[in-house]
This record gives C-alpha cells, sequence and structure tokens, in this order.
C-alpha cells in the first residue's frame, strides 16, 4: 500500500450480503484513494471471494474464523477476535475503522470508529418472530449498545433500520443514514422470460422464501430461487418445494437469471436495506415485496407489497402482473429508474467523506489538547 494514501482497517464476514457490500466499497473507495485491509471473521471466504478480493489492488484481506457476534455461544471468539483487530490495528495503522459489527466498538482503538449497522438480532427476531428476544440475548443486547454508544459514527442502510437501533438500544450520540449501492450498470435487462425469480439465504426466516417456495405450485410461472441452504452454524435447510432451487450462483449467474426475469418476489419479514432486490430492479425486473417499513422507505411507488406472511395476497398479486404485461412493463421502469439512485459513485463518495471528516476531527481535538494554556491578559 501507497504512504500517501486515506488507509481504512475494515471488518466483514463471509456469510452474506456484507461480503458484497464491503468488496463494492473496497472497489469505489479504490477510486477515491483509499485502501482497505479487509479482515474477515466468521466462515472464512471462499476461493471464488478471495479472488475478487485480490483483484482489488487497493485492498488486502486478512481472514479469521472467530464466531460472529450473533452466533451461539460466541463470547470467547469475539474476545479473540477483538485482540486480533487491536493487533491489526497496529500492524497496520489505519486512519479510521470501519467495523461491520457491533461488538467490537468499544475496543481502544487509536482511529477513530465507524460503524454501520446492518442488522441486529433483537430487530430481526421481533420482526421474525413476532415477539421480544428471549432472556438468553441480554449479554448481546448489553454488548451491542456499548459498541454502539462508543462508536464515533453510526451508520444505518436505512431510517427504518436506524429505527430499529434507536428502539432496541437507545439513541447513539451521532448517526447517518447512507443507503447501500450496487454496481447498477452491471445488472441490466435481458429479454424477459415468463418467470418469477428470487435471491437470499434459504435458512433466514427473515428472507421469508419459504413462503415463495410453498406458493411455487400455485403459480401459473415457475418459480426460480438462487441462494445457499447451508447455515453458517452448520446444517442445510431442508425445501420441499415445486421451486427450482438453483443453490448459490456466481455473481455473473445471478445477473444472467435477474436480467431474464419478469418478476422478483421478495416476500420479507425483515430488510434493512435488501441488495438483492436493488440488484433485481437494476435489472428490469417488476418487484413484489413484503410490506415492511423499510421497503416501503425504499421502494414505494415501484414495486406491488403484499403482507409477509400472507400467501393468497402473493398469489394474488403475482398474478396480477402475469396476466397485465403492460402493467408489469411499467412498473419495472419505475423499478429501474428508482435503482439509479443506488449506484456506486453515491455510495463510495459518501463513506469516502465520512472516513475524511472523522480523520480531521480526530485531528482537531488531538490539538486542542496539545495545545498550551494561556492565560488571559487583564484589562487593566
Amino acid at each position: 500500500m501507497s504512504s500517501g494514501a486515506l488507509r481504512v482497517l475494515m471488518t466483514a464476514d463471509a456469510v452474506g450480503g456484507v461480503f458484497t457490500y464491503a468488496l463494492d466499497l473496497c472497489r469505489v473507495l479504490g477510486d477515491r484513494g483509499v485502501e482497505v485491509v479487509l479482515a474477515t471473521m466468521g466462515p472464512r471466504p471462499s476461493d471464488a471471494q478471495r479472488e475478487k478480493v485480490a483483484a482489488l489492488p487497493s485492498v488486502t484481506l486478512v481472514e479469521s474464523d472467530y464466531a460472529l457476534e450473533w452466533m451461539d455461544h460466541p463470547w470467547q471468539d469475539v474476545a479473540r477476535a477483538g485482540k486480533w483487530l487491536l493487533e491489526l490495528e497496529r500492524r497496520h495503522r489505519p486512519d479510521v475503522v470501519h467495523l461491520n459489527g457491533y461488538v467490537h466498538g468499544d475496543l481502544p482503538f487509536r482511529a477513530p470508529v465507524l460503524m454501520v449497522a446492518h442488522s441486529c438480532v433483537l430487530s430481526w427476531w421481533q420482526a421474525v418472530k413476532g415477539e421480544s428476544v428471549p432472556e438468553r440475548y441480554g449479554l448481546y443486547r448489553e454488548r451491542v449498545r456499548e459498541g454502539l454508544f462508543a462508536a464515533d459514527l453510526v451508520v444505518a442502510p436505512s431510517c427504518a433500520m436506524l429505527s430499529a437501533l434507536h428502539r432496541h438500544y437507545g439513541h447513539p450520540s451521532r448517526s447517518v443514514i447512507i443507503a447501500n449501492g450496487c454496481d447498477t450498470d452491471a445488472f441490466v435487462p435481458r429479454e424477459k422470460q415468463p418467470f418469477i425469480a428470487a435471491a437470499g439465504r434459504l435458512w433466514d426466516e427473515a428472507k421469508n422464501l419459504t413462503l415463495l417456495a410453498r406458493a411455487a405450485g400455485k403459480l401459473r410461472w415457475p418459480v426460480r430461487i438462487a441462494g445457499s441452504a447451508a447455515h453458517p452454524s452448520g446444517g442445510d435447510v431442508a425445501l420441499a418445494s415445486d421451486a427450482v432451487l438453483l443453490g448459490q450462483l456466481s455473481r455473473s449467474a445471478l445477473r444472467e437469471l435477474l436480467g431474464e426475469a419478469s418478476i422478483y418476489a421478495f416476500p420479507a419479514r425483515y430488510e434493512p436495506f435488501g441488495l438483492s432486490v436493488l440488484e433485481a430492479a437494476a435489472s428490469g425486473a417488476a418487484l413484489v415485496l413484503g410490506d415492511i417499513p423499510s421497503l416501503r422507505e425504499l421502494w414505494d411507488g415501484a414495486a406491488r407489497f403484499v403482507p409477509p406472511d400472507d400467501e393468497a395476497a402473493l398469489i394474488a398479486e403475482t398474478h396480477a402482473l402475469i396476466d397485465d404485461a403492460e402493467a408489469r412493463v411499467q412498473l419495472a421502469k419505475r423499478a429501474r429508474l428508482r435503482a439509479q439512485r443506488f449506484g456506486l459513485d453515491l455510495f463510495g463518495h459518501s463513506y469516502a467523506e465520512l472516513y475524511r471528516e472523522l480523520v480531521a476531527l480526530r485531528r482537531a481535538r488531538a490539538e486542542r489538547a496539545v495545545r498550551p494554556f494561556t492565560p488571559a491578559r487583564s484589562a487593566s
């Protein structure tokens, strides 16, 4: 890495959308003179993921397999991961620490800490289970709150996610909204085919793809679902369905799927942003989405909405679009136009500016701390 560039230590995991988010951000930050040490925890990246990082000259990948904070019984690993992150900071001397998790926010980092709230167990549980989180997550709540309040800046991808943080943990001293982004130019419409697509982790109840899988046999068009059935804590989700289950697709295969899909169905119960929805919209698919605050916030006027657990409503809205080609095409056009708000340029620019602002603020505070005291001259 060059000595003059702004340097960021960024955490990530290779489980789902956070890795895609981190890679896209690293790529666009590199164009803005920002170099990244990308530190992964949880299951190690796949060879394909490592190849994508290796293609980014401004990124250095360092791996670990410490348990993630939302996994079962993670706290010994969380402590070890904290020591590892402090050692990485000592070794690489970043200007900013960018955490894509919560519980390491209160570590004694030298650099200012920017923390991104991608999701959390408490808001996930309430949305998916319809009840407060069990008492066994008391330590998780405490550790997340401590991390949030220790960070110099908290970023959320939607107002809905920031509101969830406030509801469950209180109000951090400083927070901003930066919507996630993707390379919308890479997701383009192809010749549309008569099928319904979806993408997401099959094991995640928040994505609610089991509802779509159950409805597949009653829909007049085929349903094709991309995503992993392997839970990061072990085991696979068994899904008996008339849907075509495609497994984890490469990025090029996913672009092909979304480009050809006429409808993208995503009846999510919980989704703080929804990167797959953005990719489908950029690909020119008509959107049928779960009617939840975050998706309403981002896609109202450019999608059809259904109650997340109402199979009949999902079937009815999907059939309405199947039967009305003009409505389907117009809805897809509105979604594609909306997707242009979430391109990589604004995404990368927003983070680069925040990094530089944090660095400037930390320097100003340091200068004030060492400035010698000069007594005021008397007016006599």
